[in-house]
């Protein structure tokens, strides 16, 4: 039990033996010296009293302690914030206020303000299926599009995509030009082509380009002929006066116009995870696409009139924001542009510089191009390391991923307040989190469209290689979502469009548990950079930062001094092989098989020795004084070798390993009708190191904890370097190959998940532990030395082969024969490739 739990449940017994003197008469006596009837009722009434009085202070304490935790739990913490006001603003970073901030989409753009201006693209081939054309629109795991992703996106200005889509190639592209005072102009181009070449028979295709508001903002359409609209203008407080133009279809990479069928539908914005079903539900008349001199061809389209459907009397959308969109349906192949003008860079730009189109945005998308590859060398410098061309496109392609992949989001988070009492049966319900912006990557566009907190710290390893100050932003935001108590959730479904794509179970964040605090690995590259633009933000940042891991410290203290556990383990269901442990990031990685308050885990004590080990270096170089004078003791503590092997050291295992009360006689068994069950045999449970080898054994390793003369260190690089346990042709398992659960469902419907497979962020750690080890002088140097140069080239071979495979980057890949696994794509913490191919430790 923690210690903070011990004090808080010894409470309210010093309140019942107050109860219980005074039950006893005491005061009686001394009102009753007389020994009558009188005294003695006197004193049972008495006694009476105060016990009434002390139940209802004991029972209104206690409801006050509640309100006072549960209102803690969703009240912004009172440090400045890491970043300066409306730094989101188009007037504080009109470069970044445009953006791909949409990353669950195919294709669309956002600005960052809690009522943004939004677009988007939709496409449908006609003719392909019966009935209703398929729609796409989000990125979806099964819908059949693949592969996509960004070839080039530098996270500021630009960007091209590739898409296929059974027999279509579409690329999608967007330039930013900077001017005015809202951000500046931007256009896109849409090119669509058949993916085979010598394709005879050209499909028929629809694009569908909107734009969105999110209120009261004006969007005021100008018809032409047709269906089809000569520009679109408005006007938002965020954007002043603005204007959307759709340029006539070309051939791609010519001039020559293409003959296109136009249509329109106008609405209330009927809520954005509606917008794909809205517009499937319009589709549902029959056109005719009459190209001069062709045959006619029908085609499921949009209602033709440009009429709002549902203007309210005043002429607006009762409040709620608008939704137009154009289709266009023309053969394929074709280009198309969308170009966005902002009126403040229209009135101060030079006119002779012109729209944003054609043989312009062809040669600004080839600047681009040129510009992100010099800076990509220049940062990474593959090609001087002798790297293949192929490599060299992974790098290009994980980088831009990543980049492509960054959102901005706002919304109101569920939060279930901590109570400070574990398994307490008090029902509290999850309250609203203050509304709140967040700026970040995230890990797969098709499957986890949100930030995560763990990843973001291994995304941010690469982001801030590339651009530091996107890094700033990024941590900035996270560090904006800081409760009170400086808990910061794990998981944040921030806005209809994301908590549309969260199972229900999943949308309340436990202001109990936390989570791996990743976001120091970046934080401690800048510090070791010293650059004057990260130092200054990291003054800023640090009275949130010390907050965070304070809360971290102490809200997960273990049963012993020094030592820690993960609050939030699973309880031990009857279905489950053994209860999953979420906050740690390693989900159903295997732990002591019964949960109790006597477990130590022995990742969480490594990832608060570094963060004790980077705050006390970053206090210490701010002039923090005081936090420094705490910080030091704790980091020195923690990084005590003695004081690890006395928790963690399992001598019978002959490796680091958690502690609690485990058995390995568990097993999952079919059991009708229940199906499987979790049967425990002998020996029987009992409090011992748990026998697991896997990513856990390795953490005092994985952030370089150990002295490089360390007798514990030659036992891990065993284990690390042995194919029966750790080692794969492919990188490191997660699991032993020698593990009982190696590879073991966890339930009927749960397959394996941190059971064998390989994973990019582990992989990455261990790599800079094995680079640092090899150094180092020590015994093991030459061992370190030589498991590091084989671990990369399989790890960077296996990712380069599946990437050229399947044109994906892989949540995570088989230790058997290497496939990739999981969601795709996750461009993730699986674009920790790129600074492995660069030796960016």
């Amino acid at each position: 039990m923690a210690r903070g739990e011990r004090r808080r449940r010894a409470a309210p017994a010093e309140g019942a033996r107050t109860v219980e003197r005074a039950a006893r008469g005491g005061p009686g006596r001394r009102d009753g010296r007389g020994g009558g009837t009188r005294g003695a009722v006197r004193g049972t009434t008495m006694a009476a009293v105060v016990l009434v009085l002390a139940v209802a202070l004991a029972l209104s304490g206690r409801w006050l302690v509640a309100w006072h935790r549960a209102r803690r739990a969703v009240t912004l913490h009172s440090a400045p914030p890491a970043l300066p006001p409306d730094s989101s603003s188009p007037a504080v970073a009109p470069d970044l206020f445009w953006g791909t901030y949409r990353p669950h989409v195919y294709f669309g753009m956002k600005t960052r303000s809690p009522k943004p201006l939004l677009t988007g693209l939709m496409w449908a081939q006609q003719g392909a299926t019966s009935g209703t054309p398929k729609l796409r629109h989000t990125c979806e795991q099964g819908d059949g599009v693949g592969p996509f992703g960004w070839e080039f996106h530098d996270g500021l200005s630009f960007g091209r995509q590739h898409i296929q889509d059974g027999a279509l190639r579409l690329t999608t592209e967007f330039v930013k030009r900077p001017g005015g005072q809202h951000g500046g102009d931007w256009s896109w181009r849409v090119t669509v082509e058949p993916q085979a070449s010598g394709t005879s028979a050209f499909p028929l295709v629809s694009l569908f380009f909107y734009v969105v508001t999110d209120g009261h903002e004006v969007l005021l359409p100008e018809a032409g002929p047709k269906g089809q609209l000569k520009f679109i203008s408005g006007h938002t407080n965020d954007l002043g006066d603005f204007r959307f133009s759709l340029l006539p279809p070309t051939s791609p990479g010519d001039t020559a116009p293409k003959y296109g069928s136009y249509n329109v539908f106008w609405s209330s914005n009927p809520g954005l995870p509606l917008l794909t079903e809205m517009v499937k539900s319009r589709l549902n008349s029959w056109f005719q696409h009459r190209p001069p001199g062709a045959s006619p061809e029908r085609y499921l389209g949009l209602p033709g009139s440009l009429k709002w459907e549902d203007r309210g009397p005043s002429g607006q959308g009762q409040g709620q924001g608008q939704f137009l969109i154009q289709q266009v349906t023309l053969k394929v192949p074709f280009s198309m542009e969308f170009v966005f003008e902002s009126g403040s860079a229209r009135t101060g730009r030079n006119q002779a510089l012109g729209l944003l189109a054609g043989s312009l945005l062809t040669q600004a998308l080839e600047n681009h191009v040129k510009a992100f590859q010099e800076h990509f060398e220049t940062t990474f410098q593959l090609k001087e390391k002798g790297l293949t061309p192929e490599e060299l496109t992974l790098g290009q392609v994980a980088l831009s991923g990543l980049l492509g992949g960054i959102g901005y989001f706002y919304g109101q988070g569920l939060v279930l307040p901590d109570m400070g009492v574990e398994g307490s049966q008090q029902k509290v319900d999850p309250a609203l989190f203050p509304p709140v912006p967040l700026f970040s990557a995230v890990p797969s566009r098709s499957f986890f469209p949100r930030g995560f907190l763990w990843d973001e710290g291994f995304h941010q390893l690469v982001v801030q290689r590339w651009d530091p100050r996107l890094t700033r932003e990024a941590l900035g935001h996270w560090l904006g979502l800081l409760n009170a108590d400086g808990w910061i959730g794990r998981e944040q479904i921030l806005g209809d469009e994301a908590r549309a794509r969260v199972p229900p179970e999943f949308l309340v964040q436990r202001a109990a548990h936390a989570n791996p605090p990743t976001l120091l690995l970046p934080v401690e590259h800048m510090l070791e950079g010293g650059d004057p633009a990260d130092l200054a933000f990291l003054h800023r940042a640090f009275p949130r930062l010390h907050a965070w891991f304070s809360w971290l410290h102490q809200s997960q203290a273990g049963p012993e001094p020094l030592s820690y556990r993960w609050r939030g383990r699973d309880p031990a269901l009857p279905t489950l092989l053994n209860p999953k442990t979420l906050p740690s990031g390693l989900d159903d990685y295997p732990r002591a098989s019964h949960p109790s308050t006597a477990e130590r885990h022995l990742d969480l004590r490594c990832w608060i020795a570094l963060g004790a080990r980077v705050l006390s270096q970053l206090a210490e170089r701010l002039g923090e004084v005081e936090a420094a004078a705490q910080l030091g003791p704790l980091a020195a503590s923690l990084g005590a070798q003695e004081t690890l092997d006395e928790l963690h050291w399992a001598p019978e295992l002959g490796v680091f390993a958690d502690f609690g009360n485990h058995t390995k006689g568990v097993q999952l068994k079919p059991r009708p009708p229940q199906g499987m069950v979790r049967v425990v045999g002998r020996p029987p449970p009992r409090l011992q190191y748990v026998d697991v080898l896997g990513y856990v054994t390795l953490f005092p390793f994985l952030l370089r904890l150990l002295d490089p003369n360390s007798p514990r260190l030659g036992p891990l690089l065993d284990v690390l370097g042995d194919s029966r346990h750790l080692w794969s042709p492919f990188g490191l398992r997660s699991l032993a190959a020698s593990s009982s659960f190696y590879g073991q469902r966890n339930s009927e419907h749960d397959p394996p998940y941190w059971r064998g497979a390989v994973w990019l962020n582990v992989n990455y750690l261990a790599l800079g532990a094995l680079h640092h080890y090899g150094h180092l002088a020590g015994p093991y140097q030459t061992q370190a030395t030589e498991l590091y140069s084989e671990l990369r080239a399989n790890v960077v071979g296996n990712v380069q082969r599946q990437y050229q495979a399947t044109g994906f980057l892989w949540e995570q890949y088989s230790d058997r024969d290497g496939r990739g696994m999981g969601c795709r794509p996750f461009h993730g913490w699986t674009s920790l490739v790129l600074l492995i191919m660069a030796e960016e430790y």
